[in-house]
């Protein structure tokens, strides 16, 4: 049976769902970018929904692994001070639903995040996918590890911290942490850990289209390590130092890691003479635009 609308018969197409076809030198129009931001979007969207989707079958058990951290900051400071009173509470009549939705989703969204970094990757350097399709897998490789060991180190550290904010909590008072609340503070925590984790690879990525040279890190090494441990001391949630060298710490060695490849990178680039593509891409579409007159 077909839709008609006017008498006129109406065809579902999921084209424009397609991500717009570029040309080998990755160059695009306005409208084609914006069609395919769409694009990725939508596929990042149905990616973390599938995953929130399959992960919902195991959110008591991820709902155990979740809030491990607060456990073991409870029983230290318990530890410290026996008459301390902290307690998760769950606070409204769909407060245990919307507390399941969330867990499912913050490990769908973990689940699928080498899908979802190859969208984004995808969408930032489509012309570099077109000419050197080693790097996506050079990307991929190193950017999902990278994510996901930042989570980790902020799942680690989130108990130390947590126990210095608890510590606060005065006798006689009683502390009650609504669960909500506490998850939505914890994924930020983390997912600001696994994103800072990915900072050293855009700069590597901004090396490679020829955005930024090696030397331009070398020359402001210390003014970014210094923002690296501001940048720490800002993004953490908590207020304890010990999260902030977690976070500062291991961006400083990527960061120089980072920049040790750059170099190489860049050297390899000037013994092949191609250390500036920007600039050799418009010389040669100069170069066309004078034979075509």
């Amino acid at each position: 049976m077909s839709l008609t609308l006017r008498g006129r018969p109406v065809r579902l197409s999921l084209a424009w769902l397609r991500p717009p076809k570029g040309s080998p030198d990755g160059s695009m129009s306005l409208f084609e970018h914006i069609a395919e931001l769409r694009y990725r979007l939508i596929v990042i969207a149905l990616t973390v929904i599938v995953g929130t989707v399959v992960c919902w079958f195991f959110r008591d058990w991820l709902t155990d692994i979740i809030f491990r951290p607060y456990q073991l900051a409870a029983d230290a400071l318990r530890a410290k001070n026996p008459d301390a009173e902290i307690q998760l509470v769950n606070n409204g009549v769909a407060s245990p639903f919307t507390l399941a939705l969330k867990v499912s989703a913050l490990a769908g969204l973990l689940l699928t995040a080498p899908i979802w970094l190859y969208q984004v990757w995808a969408f930032i350097v489509p012309g570099l996918l077109a000419k050197e399709k080693k790097w996506t897998l050079i990307f991929l490789g190193s950017a999902t590890p990278l994510f996901l060991a930042g989570v980790a180190v902020g799942y680690y550290v989130m108990p130390k911290g947590l126990v210095v904010l608890l510590g606060f909590t005065e006798n006689g008072i009683t502390n009650l942490q609504d669960v909500n609340q506490f998850l939505s503070f914890l994924m930020r925590f983390m997912l600001v850990f696994g994103v800072a984790f990915l900072i050293p690879e855009v700069v590597l990525i901004l090396n490679i289209v020829g955005v930024l040279k090696a030397k331009y890190l070398s020359k402001y090494r210390s003014i970014i390590i210094f923002g690296t441990f501001v940048f720490g001391a800002v993004a953490t949630p908590s207020t304890d130092p010990f999260s902030m060298l977690a976070l500062a710490l291991p961006m400083t060695v990527l960061f120089i890691v980072a920049e040790v490849i750059a170099h190489v990178l860049d050297r390899r680039k000037a013994r092949r003479g191609t250390l500036d593509p920007v600039a050799r891409d418009r010389a040669l579409r100069d170069m066309a635009d004078g034979e075509s007159v």
